[in-house]
């Protein structure tokens, strides 16, 4: 398997497709369609009773919630490949963070509240949604906001729900995986939990696609087109073994679940 650096150069070809132009032309109606249907959906389908009742062994929320997710993908040309199994609730997921997509594509297999910044809580529509969806939202380079949000993830895995956080504190690229902030673990240490990593990986056979990664250096709208007209592909989720040694502290349960992730990814330190 080629490292992701190398993977790429070979993969960032897509930006001068042919294709990308009828990919827009089918893929747009259908995104406008189903963006449309949102908020009717978290609406209606994901609120306090929709986590309760229950529909093929999970609950009505998690279900929709998944099958929204799922579409959405499909229409940015994504296949959704899983390898393992979420632990049951509650659990402490950590994953490394390429993408906006990378909430979706935890949603397609699981329900969890999610950490983001506070500036998603304004954004049109998809804060609305993020707000129903139980998303705790931190305001970045704030120390008294993180305790707060350490504070109020422990509530929830204490009332049974899951929390997932990105550690690394915002998007990276395909070409190296950033030191984890051992700060945010403090979640799992205080609620007794156990954290389980999470491996994201936008391409195809192994292999990354340079085009998907957001850059916090680059707009929103131009990461959005560009993935929106790219070719069919796989975005890879993959549930690693879960770490429940709290003893060991924070800052041994950031670098054991970086250090798996790491190796899942075929990962290189600089």
């Amino acid at each position: 398997m080629s490292t992701p650096a190398e993977s790429s150069k070979t993969l960032s070809a897509s930006d001068h497709d042919p294709q990308r132009f009828w990919r827009y032309a089918v893929r747009l109606p259908m995104l406008v369609l189903h963006v449309l249907i949102a908020p009717f959906v978290a609406l209606f389908f994901v609120n306090g009773l929709t986590t309760r009742w229950q529909f093929r062994g999970q609950s009505v929320a998690q279900a929709v919630t998944g099958w929204w997710s799922r579409r959405l993908l499909r229409i940015f040309g994504f296949r959704v490949r899983v390898f393992g199994a979420p632990l049951g609730l509650p659990v402490l997921f950590v994953a490394n963070h390429t993408s906006w997509l990378d909430i979706e594509v935890v949603h397609t297999q699981l329900l969890a509240s999610f950490i983001a910044k506070s500036e998603i809580a304004n954004w049109p529509l998809v804060g609305w949604l993020s707000s129903r969806a139980g998303t705790i939202f931190h305001r970045r380079g704030s120390t008294h906001s993180l305790s707060e949000v350490i504070q109020v993830a422990v509530e929830r895995l204490q009332q049974g729900r899951s929390v997932a956080v990105f550690p690394e504190g915002g998007t990276g690229s395909a070409a190296r995986l950033r030191t984890f902030h051992a700060r945010v673990f403090q979640i799992a240490v205080d609620a007794g939990v156990p954290v389980q990593p999470l491996a994201l990986r936008y391409g195809s056979n192994g292999e990354w696609d340079a085009s998907v990664p957001f850059s916090e250096e680059e707009s929103f709208l131009a990461n959005f087109f560009r993935v929106l007209g790219g070719p069919a592909r796989d975005a890879e989720l993959h549930f690693l073994v879960p770490i429940d040694d709290a003893s060991q502290g924070r800052r041994h349960m950031a670098e054991a679940a970086r250090a798996q992730i790491q190796q899942a990814l075929g990962y290189v330190d600089e």
